[in-house]
């Protein structure tokens, strides 16, 4: 399908949103992005309203759009129910997939283990937040969806610091996300549920130390929000 200044703008502000090039809280200026893609008022806030309702951005009522915030509520709300959303997502995945859903989240999970041997963060950001998305789709269930959606543009914004290695083990526990990848598509091909919901959990913790390095220079302490309600309602899901 070809792109319109319309499709480019919408694409543009979710990447940008994702990849925190436009940082939580940030205003959007209708009146520019109007005169750099050159449509009229009316489209983009068109886009601002779909992305509003995806996630991405807050619309306030003559206040304009803002990047939706990420704030002490809404980080404790993530920490406390992602895990139980992405296994209840794994599940219902393994159940409805079709088979040209499998062979999109393979190919993007080649772009992902490309991306991570070449160290480009941002494409990691965009194709892991594509896998993810692909298994919502894969659900085929209309309330989880929109829940899958609204935790991925905060997974994505808060463990930016695992795309950037700083460290031997930072760039071990990359390459243990890129086989956590593999080992999905190997349980949805082999239509395993209890796969898939352990490796949820095993994807988890893998990326939670690095989402809370992100936090700690806020002052928040993560610990009370990981690792505790959320885990032990999972763990007691039959």
């Amino acid at each position: 399908m070809a792109k319109t200044p319309k499709s480019n703008l919408y694409e543009d502000l979710k990447r940008q949103i994702l990849t925190m090039e436009l940082d939580p809280n940030t205003d959007l200026d209708e009146a520019s992005l109007s005169e750099r893609y050159g449509l009229s008022r009316t489209p983009v806030r068109d886009i601002f309203r779909r992305l509003a309702g995806e996630g991405y951005i807050d619309i306030r009522e003559n206040r304009g759009a803002r990047v939706i915030p990420m704030n002490h509520s809404t980080l404790r709300n993530f920490f406390l129910v992602a895990p139980m959303i992405y296994a209840a997502v794994g599940r219902l995945a393994v159940q409805n997939f079709k088979p040209a859903q499998l062979a999109e989240l393979k190919q993007t999970q080649e772009r992902f283990r490309a991306a991570s041997q070449n160290a480009d963060a941002l494409a990691m950001v965009l194709e892991n937040n594509r896998f993810h998305e692909i298994f919502g789709e894969m659900s085929g269930n209309v309330y989880m969806q929109p829940s899958l959606g609204r935790l991925l543009i905060d997974h994505a914004r808060i463990g930016h610091t695992f795309f950037r290695p700083k460290n031997e083990d930072m760039r071990r526990r990359l390459r243990l996300a890129v086989e956590h990848h593999d080992g999905f598509i190997a349980a949805l091909d082999a239509h395993d549920e209890d796969a898939v919901v352990d490796l949820v959990f095993e994807h988890w913790e893998l990326s939670r130390e690095n989402m809370e390095m992100f936090i700690a220079p806020q002052g928040l302490k993560a610990d009370a929000f990981v690792g505790g309600p959320a885990t032990q309602i999972l763990e007691k899901s039959p």
